[in-house]
This record gives C-alpha cells, sequence and structure tokens, in this order.
C-alpha cells in the first residue's frame, strides 16, 4: 500500500499523484466480494459486458465520486481567500452564495446544451454577478474586490450592468474588456479569490475511506465531477488523494456536464462498466438522481457546505444509502451492503 497523507492537511507524499496500482482479483474467499442481482435498467454505450458469477450475479467494481464537497472542503479554502476586510461570518456566507451560484449557472448551461467551458471563467463570471448586482445580498462588498492588492484601486471605475460587474474603466481611464465571458479580470483579489477553487483540502473522513474500498473490497475508484482536467490535477496534489484514485473523469474531458446522462455513460463506457456494476457517491442530489435513472447504485454523502435547499428526508428516500453525520466513515459498510444474500 502506498503511503498517505492527513485528508485534512493535504500535506506529504500524496501531493504527487503518483498512478495508483490496479488491485489483483480477489479470491473467491474474499470477505467483501461486492454483487447485485443482474437487473440491467440501463447499458452504457460500448460498455463491455459486466462481470458476473457462475450464478448470474453482477459483481459492482467501480465507484465513481463527484469531488468538491463530497470528497473535498471548498469552503474553508475560498472563504479563506476572500478579502480579509470582510468579516468571517459575512466572507462565510459570500462562499455559499457564490457556490450556488455557480451550480444555477451550471445547470443552465447544461440546460442549454452548452459545451463545457473553463471552470475559473464560471467561477468568475459568477462571483461578479452576486456582488455586481444592485439588488444582491452582497453589493455592499464590492469595494474590497475592486482594489490592486496593497489597498490602492484597481479600477476608478465599474460598469454594472443586468448580468453583475460587465467592464470596467481602468486606472489610465481607458475602457476595459466586457467580463461577460468570464476573462481574467486583472484584479489580484478577484483572481485570488478565483484561484483558491485549485487548493483545497479533504474532508478527514475520505482518505480511509478510499483507501478501504481498495485495498478491502478491491474496487476501482474514479472521479466524475464537473470541471477542468487541470481543476482536477491541482486538487488530487492538495488534498493528497491522487494515490487512492485510479483516474478523474472531468466534464471537459467527457465533453458534457452533469447531471446530462452521456456523462455517466461515457465514463461507465472509458472503465468497461455497466451502470449496475457501478457505485455513485455524490454530497448532491441533482447528481445522484441522474446517475440512478441509469441504474447505477447511489450513496449521499450529507456534508453542511452543500444541498442547503434541498429536502434531506426525500433524499434519504431516493438513495440506496445516506450518510449523515459521519461522512464516509460509513461507506465501507454502505456499499458491502449492496451484496445480496447468496443462500
Amino acid at each position: 500500500m502506498q503511503g498517505h497523507t492527513d485528508g485534512q492537511t493535504g500535506t506529504g507524499e500524496g501531493k504527487d499523484w503518483i498512478p495508483p496500482r490496479v488491485p489483483g482479483a480477489q479470491s473467491p474467499s474474499q470477505a467483501h466480494q461486492l454483487t447485485t442481482r443482474g437487473n440491467t435498467m440501463a447499458t452504457a454505450t460500448g460498455a463491455a459486458s459486466g462481470t458476473t458469477t457462475g450464478r448470474g450475479i453482477t459483481v459492482v467494481k467501480a465507484v465513481f465520486f463527484d469531488f468538491m464537497g463530497t470528497c473535498l472542503d471548498w469552503h474553508s479554502a475560498v472563504a479563506r481567500a476572500l478579502p480579509p476586510g470582510i468579516p468571517e461570518a459575512a466572507r462565510s456566507r459570500l462562499a455559499l452564495d457564490w457556490r450556488q451560484e455557480f451550480f444555477s449557472e451550471l445547470h443552465m448551461r447544461s440546460r442549454q446544451g452548452l459545451d463545457p467551458e473553463d471552470i475559473d471563467a464560471t467561477h468568475r463570471r459568477t462571483l461578479l454577478r452576486i456582488i455586481g448586482q444592485p439588488q444582491r445580498a452582497h453589493y455592499g462588498l464590492r469595494h474590497h474586490f475592486l482594489e490592486d492588492g496593497s489597498g490602492g484601486a484597481a479600477a476608478t471605475a465599474v460598469v454594472v450592468g443586468a448580468a453583475g460587474i460587465e467592464g470596467i474603466v481602468g486606472m489610465e481611464g481607458t475602457a476595459g474588456d466586457p467580463l461577460a465571458d468570464g476573462e481574467d479580470t486583472g484584479w489580484p483579489v478577484v483572481e485570488k479569490a478565483v484561484a483558491s477553487w485549485h487548493q483545497m483540502t479533504a474532508w478527514d473522513d475520505v482518505l480511509p475511506s478510499l483507501i478501504a474500498l481498495r485495498e478491502e473490497l478491491g474496487l476501482e475508484l474514479f472521479v466524475l465531477a464537473n470541471g477542468t482536467t487541470r481543476l482536477q490535477l491541482d486538487l488530487v496534489r492538495s488534498s493528497g488523494l491522487g494515490r487512492s484514485l485510479d483516474m478523474l473523469f472531468s466534464s471537459e474531458l467527457l465533453g458534457v456536464y452533469k447531471p446530462a446522462p452521456e456523462a455517466y455513460e461515457r465514463a461507465l463506457a472509458l472503465v468497461k462498466a455497466r451502470p449496475e456494476e457501478a457505485v455513485m457517491v455524490a454530497a448532491h442530489a441533482y447528481d445522484l438522481r441522474a446517475a440512478k435513472a441509469l441504474g447505477m447504485h447511489t450513496v449521499y454523502v450529507r456534508r453542511w457546505t452543500d444541498d442547503t435547499n434541498e429536502d434531506m428526508d426525500l433524499v434519504k428516500r431516493e438513495n440506496e444509502h445516506f450518510l449523515g453525520e459521519g461522512g464516509m466513515r460509513g461507506l465501507v459498510d454502505a456499499i458491502s451492503a449492496m451484496r445480496p444474500k447468496l443462500s
């Protein structure tokens, strides 16, 4: 087994992403062989035939994880990167609202069938929207972001439109380019906040669970998340989770956002797994609803930072397993429980 790091600090050997060993074949007497009845609800296009036992039982062999929120504490990193002149409670609220605005934008793009864009552009545009629209609760904080990092002004005037901050008049008095496409603003405070999404630590229950899933159950573990490959590479380094993961699937790489069915189907096809052979683990109900509709197993992980507007009683009923206060500490047992009794 590879050495690992503390999931909260993200320091040590785990920062260098070394391709993990693929678990060897499990013996018939392996205590935790995972199986499920072979009732195929949907088949990923191009996926190979599922692994079955002589009794027609389909073996669960792959676990897909959402990343930010599910495995990673995005809130601490982002709130810490926001301007220090903003009170701590206000920074926390701003971070939560920024995240919600990001999801609104992402779902809009998914519904419209738009190609995945650089996640930095999405984060930049949504931040400028929530601090730049006069009707927003955070509008009074906008001056904290329009500085050059040393307390001086980065812009002498700001153009505010229906979409939020759309342009600037710079220190030289020349008109800045519109910001609607999410390009680099040149404002150090804004860019520091955007960059914070690339530097997160893992929740402390995550790394031990990944290790147990690989070593005790012999499962292959994948990230399946919206964002860019560059983002995911940065996050496996900062979190120290890279050695416990077999592959990173981003919406950029797959060419489509979750929750579009194609995102899950393409990932399944690439690892040659059928839906009933795979488990989706996420802290987002929309993600698991889409995975379940394809026939994947689902495990919901409750995180206080995400799904703040979801009805948790409904979420509990919708999923095979709901992991609450302990986070992923119950994940090995939850996935093991998907095995039917063979007597």
